[in-house]
């Protein structure tokens, strides 16, 4: 074990990730070096070397070059990311991996092929604490209260889900939020599941959301591999404080694809189909397009459009066309009277 001030010299170097934002900096001031990390953790570590993600975003939503030697301060967890790493949290605090930029600590243990450098290596120098006695500081600790004051069944709120990650979901929340706001409407936005980033909220506080929330918020540093329940409560504590702040609309967002088995359990369950009146589908080519609405059709999920990468395709387009539903580029999206009709349920 570091003495504490040690412990509080090196923390004070770090660089504090997106992960961590809302953990009190002043907890910050032991180092414990022996323990089993949890999901949630929050560990100092040396950057030993650089691979794939080659910049941490920080907790103003900046991001920082990373070299060999940087301190940072990140959260452990797992992380499901098809197109990068799926990765654990590992069982020691032996040299682990950074697994995504918003400063997840990890284990990979399987990677995309076009990943060809691999994961940026951490070795971690000890568990954060508030002193030598107490337990490593958690970011589950420091979320938004569990009992949020505001009641989203009574708010339209549309959700948008995809094929996997990268399909667009991010974009067309954000073009859609735009068309809303050029309604006339304030609109919040929450995302209820995924891997901890800065990107997709600064973006959609770009397009003019507010409040704009995610699972962070919600106390988790990653949603991969939590129990059911637990994503479900993320779920509604998120919409019902985006609801607290007197918004005419609500837009979510739901990470990685219909296979996934998180994104599968919660679209399937009874608190996804009494808070959301309408769903729309970003999808990257026309074939898991079609799958992907089949899929929704037979949950009886309220498919409203088809968005997202397909449309930049004209010929993926063509071969969608009989989803059944309108297919929605981002121009679209932004359209303020076509944006209010996807929210009324109307047809286009």
């Amino acid at each position: 074990m570091h003495d504490e001030g040690t412990g509080s010299e090196l923390i004070s170097q770090a660089a504090v990730a997106y992960t961590a934002r809302r953990v009190n900096p002043e907890a910050m001031r032991c180092i414990v070096a022996e323990g089993t990390p949890r999901a949630g953790d929050l560990v100092l570590a040396m950057v030993t070397e650089r691979g794939h993600h080659k910049r941490l975003h920080l907790t103003n939503g900046a991001k920082k070059n990373l070299f060999p030697g940087d301190l940072v301060i990140v959260a452990y967890a797992a992380r499901y990311a098809p197109n990068q790493f799926e990765a654990l949290v590992p069982k020691d605090l032996r040299d682990c991996d950074l697994v995504a930029a918003g400063g997840v600590a990890g284990t990979v243990v399987e990677k995309h092929a076009r990943i060809r450098r691999g994961p940026t290596r951490l070795r971690p120098i000890g568990l954060i604490a508030s002193d030598s006695e107490a337990p490593p500081l958690n970011v589950g600790g420091f979320g938004l209260s569990p009992n949020p004051r505001g009641d989203a069944r009574i708010i339209p709120t549309i959700a948008v889900v995809g094929t996997t990650m990268d399909s667009g979901k991010t974009t067309t929340a954000a073009h859609l939020v735009r068309g809303l706001r050029r309604y006339g409407m304030s609109v919040g936005y929450a995302k209820v599941t995924g891997t901890g980033a800065a990107g997709d909220p600064s973006l959609l506080r770009d397009a003019g959301a507010h409040p704009v929330l995610d699972f962070t918020d919600a106390g988790y540093a990653s949603t991969y591999r939590l129990p059911h329940a637990v994503i479900a409560s993320i779920f509604s504590e998120l919409i019902g404080h985006v609801a607290s702040e007197d918004v005419d609309a609500i837009v979510l967002e739901v990470a990685d694809g219909l296979l996934q088995s998180e994104t599968a359990e919660l679209l399937e369950s009874p608190v996804f189909r009494e808070r959301v009146h309408g769903l729309i589908f970003a999808a990257g080519e026309s074939m898991g397009a079609l799958a992907g609405c089949q899929w929704l059709r037979d949950r009886d999920v309220p498919l409203r459009a088809l968005a997202g990468c397909i449309t930049r395709a004209p010929l993926h387009v063509r071969e969608a066309s009989s989803c059944g539903v309108p297919i929605l580029t981002l121009g679209d999206l932004e359209d303020p009277a076509t944006a209010a009709k996807l929210l009324k349920g109307t047809r286009m």
